[in-house]
């Protein structure tokens, strides 16, 4: 059974599916267009901008994409940003407050992976233990962890982060800005643990047939627990990025963050129904909704009508995957 599962998952890491076909397609489109209606488009700090732009949403999209293979789904994430920031954010200005102690700063970026990780371990041990719904389950935690944001924060903003922090929100090494440098690791992070690991095909295995899983021996419970601790994790690398590129930590951080990692993943051809989809795929995603953004706001178009695009560009991606798998059907 263990090789049949294996090899499903090997063609799904290796094949190149229409629904990612369709969004490259989609995404040089829109580029050319732009490029041909703003020139400015195609400039060098325009691109960086749309990078550095996607950055965050890409990290989360990585835990999302996790989470969605298992055919679940992760509503937490944008609290989770939110609560494992101001966190950190505080224990560094209560600890110190100096921006150049290394020592504290490094302490705050772990207790935010800690708490980032902890709140997705909650999350699994929910759906997996309890039955709950992944839905309700992270429902529940997404007005938990913003309550506790809230309440932790007295509802204002921490300033003044560390300059590790601000480094890598906003720093450079060479020509490429940080953001983007930590993007590309936690990508690669994440398509060596699908492509290479004993999770990344037990992520696969659950989310194409759970029961068939259970009965091949693979223990469903501590995956399912993995994946929505790894994207905790991945909320809590966004939250640092975030605190160096404002300088701050806010309590309302993260706002609609679940909405940009689902759909970054959805376009890229990640299936709802789970047990299929590559993370290539949903940087593609990420990409293409980026660059839709960005030439909307070049072009002068009203943020609640590029709202309005977003939404349906969500409802298309979502409409392709029912019909793919209805044809498979």
């Amino acid at each position: 059974m263990m090789p049949r599962i294996n090899g499903l998952k090997k063609r799904r890491e290796t094949d190149f599916n229409l629904s990612e076909y369709f969004v490259v397609v989609a995404l040089i489109a829109v580029c050319a267009i732009l490029s041909v209606i703003s020139p400015v488009f195609l400039s060098i700090d325009n691109i960086i901008n749309v990078f550095l732009q996607t950055s965050i949403n890409s990290i989360v999209a990585v835990g999302m994409t996790m989470v969605i293979l298992t055919a679940g789904i992760d509503l937490s994430v944008g609290s989770l940003v939110a609560v494992t920031g101001m966190t950190a954010g505080l224990t560094f200005e209560i600890i110190s407050g100096n921006v150049n102690d290394a020592g504290v700063a490094l302490l705050c970026i772990i207790l935010a992976m800690a708490i980032g990780a902890l709140g997705g371990l909650v999350n699994g041990f929910l759906i997996a233990k309890t039955k709950l719904p992944p839905f309700i389950a992270t429902l529940g935690m997404m007005s938990m962890a913003r309550g506790l944001s809230l309440m932790i924060s007295g509802g204002q903003p921490v300033t003044r982060m560390p300059s590790i922090i601000k480094f890598i929100g906003s720093g450079r090494i060479g020509v490429i800005y940080t953001p983007i440098i930590v993007m590309i690791a936690v990508y690669f992070v994440g398509w060596w643990m699908l492509r290479y690991t004993k999770l990344g095909r037990s992520t696969y295995a659950v989310g194409g047939n759970l029961e068939a899983a259970r009965l091949s021996g693979i223990n469903v419970s501590r995956t399912l627990m993995l994946v929505y601790m790894i994207s905790g994790i991945c909320t809590s690398i966004a939250a640092v990025v975030l605190m160096g590129r404002l300088d701050s930590a806010q309590p309302t951080a993260g706002k609609d963050y679940e909405l940009d990692a689902i759909a970054a993943t959805v376009i890229g051809g990640t299936s709802m129904s789970g047990g299929e989809g590559r993370l290539i795929g949903t940087l593609i995603g990420a990409l293409f909704m980026a660059v839709l953004r960005n030439g909307l706001n070049l072009l002068d178009v009203s943020p609640y009508a590029t709202q309005l695009v977003i939404g349906l560009v969500i409802i298309l991606a979502v409409m392709m995957d029912r019909l793919r798998n209805r044809g498979r059907r």
